[in-house]
This record gives C-alpha cells, structure tokens and sequence, in this order.
C-alpha cells in the first residue's frame, strides 16, 4: 500500500463521519473545523493502531534515534542533554507504549470533539516531536559520514546511505516511507495542528461529557492493555514484518538478491565543481563521452538506477555463522526437514565482572649457540620464580531469564530433538559469554550468530521459538505461550 492510497482512506472515512455529523447528529460549527478532526482523527487512530500491534518495533525504533541523538549531542553546546538519552533509552519499550497511546487517544478526541484545550496542545506538540524525529531522518542524508549533524557548512549532497535512522516508523512495519515524504507530512500536519490550538471553538463536539469520557477512559485502558498483550504476554496479534509464519525466507531472500542484481544505471548526477551547477546524464552518453567529464572539474553526486522488482527487506540480511565464523546459511536453507530455532537478540547479562588472579611463572634465560659445523643448539638456565597476572570475566546473568531457558526451553527442545527436529540457538555475544551461558543452563545444542537487527526482527520475544521447515516460517511462539513439543508436533509437524 502506498501513502496516497491511505491518505484517500482516511479521507473518504472523513467525508463519512463529517456528512453523518452534519447532517444526522447536527453537532458542526464548521464543516471545514469538522473534517479537519475527523481526518486527523482517524490518520491518528489507524497510524497509533499499527504500531499498537507491534510497541516492541516501536521501542526498537526509539532506541536508535535516541543513541544518535545521544552522539549527536556529545560534540556540540548542548552536550549537557547527551545522558539524557542512554536513560530513555533504558525505558523505551515505557516510552513506545505511552506515545502510542496518546496517538491513539488523540485521535479519538478529535473525532469526538472533547476536551479541546488538552487536545489542541498535546496534538501540535506531538506533531513538533514527529517533525524533529523525521527531519532527523531526512536532513542526516545530507551529512557526510564522520560530519556532525550541526557541522552545516560541512553538509553535501543529499545520499541515503548518509541517514543515521533509515526511517521513522511513522506507521511501523505496515508502510514504510521514505524519509522526505515522512517529513513533509509532518509538516503538513503543522497546518491542522495551529488551527486546533486556535480555532477550537469552531471544532464540532459529539456527545455530552459523560459520555466522551467514557469513551475516552475505556478506550485507554483497551489499547493499553492491547500493547502490553502484542509484547509481554504474546508477540503481535498482527504481523507486518517480514519474517512472517507461511514466508519461505530462502525463495524471498533469493528472489530479493536476484532483483538487486538485475539493477541498472541508468544516468549519473553530476555536479561542475567551478560552477556548482548539476546535470544528469544519461548512462550510455557518460559511458561514450567520459574524457568530457573529468574528475578534476566533475564530481559524481549519486547513480540513477532501476527500482529492482523485488524491494529489499530485512529478509536480504538474513545469515547465520558457526562458532568458526562459517556462513552455514546455504546449508540450514537447503536442510528439507523440520528445525526449531531459538531467537535471542541478547542475552541478558547484568554486569561482566573482571577477575584478576595472580599465578607463579618460571623465568628461563634463553642463550642460542652456534657450533663450528652450524649446527645450533639453545642452552635454557633457570633464573627465576615469578608471577603473571590472568585475568578472567565473570558473568552476571539475569537469573529469571536464566530459568526461561532451563524451565521451558530446554525440555522443548529436548522433546523435539528426541523426534530427529534440529534444534540451535540464534544469538549474538562472545564465545566466552556463550559457554558461560551454557553451563548455566545447561544448552547442550548448536549455538549460531547473526546481526542482533536481523533477530529483533524475526521475532518479538527474547527468546523467541520459531518452527523452521524447507526454508519457510511455519510457526512462531512467544515463551509464555510455547505449548508442548507434543501439540506443536501434532499441529504441525507431517
């Protein structure tokens, strides 16, 4: 689905509510104020939805404008809000569900009429928080990299692979944008937002108060208690993503290279470095005509190419390695039978602790001799006993998420292994953590790598239990809801 094609959604849905409005309920001062409110309302209220279904993507979201902004600031005058971020970043998953929320809940305001001083202000001043996440976004593509944000006369020419953040999340997984559309909807929204704030008298009001609060209060307590369920009891009711159950990630993920490869360039932009002026020329014509454009008085600003028939998802970044540093990908692909994978972006260590301890070492005085017929020989003398320091990290585990996996996961897998299911671990960390961690809990199965994006975005729980089969996704659990292997196997398992 495209933006436009939502947009018209949200406006013929308007036209609905406002000609039902007008001329039913007969409540409007404005019919202009009365669609505005029931656009933006339900804009709001679909927008806050799909990132309902999914607040850990959200949170994920948040985590990494908040590290760039915390870099960001550490450079500049404002260096003093820099520890701000690394906490905020702490409790994102707190800061995801209140902003959805409120997204939520203003847009049913609007569309109610209520409480119009509260909506007008907490509307513009949540759309100033989007402009500044999105024109982030958008103007990082015009900062090299190693340049900061706010060096601007160190600013150049505008490039994707510039962006800090690849994109807002606006609307989650549903519909990604690209950052300058997101941009400029957010500032388009800037419009509707000061007339709210100063215009409110002429905003249109459905019911009396006891009734608009009710609606209000329940519907709070409803979408809050949907996203705690899409995240702490359950993973989403609705999945958007990818990695999704019925996807056969290997066709996909084969379908996407192929796609990117089939890209051409079809012109170049170049810019006169004398007269800052921009051309683009054809492929074919800068291919022919190349001694016309040398790199001393052209620079070559970005490559037009072809929009590859398959788009790229998070699928393309799909591998996993061996405790060799193997890519064994290909051969879990091309593995025909049943499998069961762990997912673990991290796995929650609470402190590394280091531990120095002193040992004895026996020093030897090395003399090499050479003898007339050049045959060498080393002569080793004792000198001394003295001592060296080991140093060893000692692992501090969160013990609850310990148990997980001692209580649920590891009979799960024991089950399944004993049917002939290959069963591994999909994580990040350190070889030394990981055998920590296995004599923890007692993990005695195959333990792989891969990119901590890529595992967030499998699944949302960690850890997450996905049921794998000839490359495809045939089933997602969260933790607290894995049944036994017995009913998976019944269910699903042929």
């Amino acid at each position: 689905m495209k933006l436009s094609s939502l947009l018209l959604g949200f406006a013929i849905t308007a036209v609905i509510l406002t000609f039902l409005n007008v001329f039913l309920l007969k409540k409007h001062k404005s019919i202009y104020m009365s669609f505005l409110q029931n656009f933006c309302g339900v804009w709001f209220i679909v927008s806050g939805f799909v990132k309902a279904v999914d607040p850990l993507g959200t949170a994920y979201k948040m985590q990494q404008y908040f590290g760039e902004f915390e870099t960001t600031f550490q450079h500049t005058w404002f260096k003093f809000l820099a520890p701000l971020f690394p906490v905020l970043a702490k409790y994102s998953i707190g800061f995801s569900i209140s902003m959805i929320v409120l997204e939520i809940l203003l847009g049913i305001l609007l569309v109610l009429g209520c409480w119009k001083k509260f909506t007008g202000w907490a509307f513009l001043l949540i759309i100033i928080f989007f402009t500044i996440l999105t024109g982030f976004t958008f103007l990082t593509g015009y900062v090299p990299s190693g340049v900061n944000f706010f060096e601007f006369s160190k600013w150049g020419h505008y490039e994707t692979t510039n962006m800090r953040v690849t994109d807002c999340g606006c609307f989650g997984d549903f519909l990604k944008l690209e950052p300058k559309v997101s941009f400029f909807k957010d500032l388009f929204l800037l419009i509707p937002a000061f007339l709210f704030l100063f215009r409110s008298k002429y905003m249109h009001t459905l019911f009396n108060a006891k009734v608009n609060n009710t609606i209000v209060w329940v519907s709070t307590a409803g979408f809050l208690f949907y996203c705690f369920n899409n995240f702490y009891f359950d993973i989403p009711s609705i999945d958007f993503r990818p990695f999704k159950e019925g996807v056969n990630i290997r066709d996909k993920k084969k379908a996407e290279e192929e796609a990117m490869s089939n890209v051409k360039i079809t012109a170049y932009k170049l810019k006169n470095i004398k007269t800052g002026n921009i051309s683009e020329v054809p492929y074919d014509k800068y291919l022919a005509n190349y001694k016309d454009y040398p790199k001393t008085e052209w620079e070559i600003l970005d490559q037009i190419k072809t929009e590859p028939t398959v788009a790229h998802s998070k699928i393309s970044d799909f591998y996993m390695t061996d405790s060799k540093g193997e890519d064994i990908t290909e051969s879990f692909f091309n593995d025909k039978g049943y499998s069961i994978m762990i997912s673990a972006y991290e796995l929650k260590v609470k402190e590394i602790k280091e531990q120095t301890t002193m040992v004895p070492d026996s020093i030897f005085k090395m003399d090499t001799i050479k003898s007339e017929n050049n045959i060498i020989s080393i002569n080793k003398k004792f000198l001394r006993i003295d001592t060296k320091k080991l140093s060893k990290k000692e692992y501090i585990w969160d013990e609850d998420y310990l148990q997980i996996f001692k209580n649920t996961i590891q009979p799960f897998l024991t089950d399944a292994n004993k049917k002939g299911i290959h069963c591994f671990l999909l994580c990040t960390g350190f070889e030394d953590e990981l055998a920590d961690f296995k004599a923890r809990t007692g993990f005695n199965f195959d333990i792989y790598k891969s990119d901590d994006l890529v595992i967030k975005t499998i699944i949302r729980s960690n850890p997450g239990i996905t049921l794998w089969h000839d490359g495809a996704i045939i089933k997602h659990y969260h933790y607290k809801k894995l049944p036994s292997f017995e009913e998976v196997s019944k269910s699903y398992i042929k």
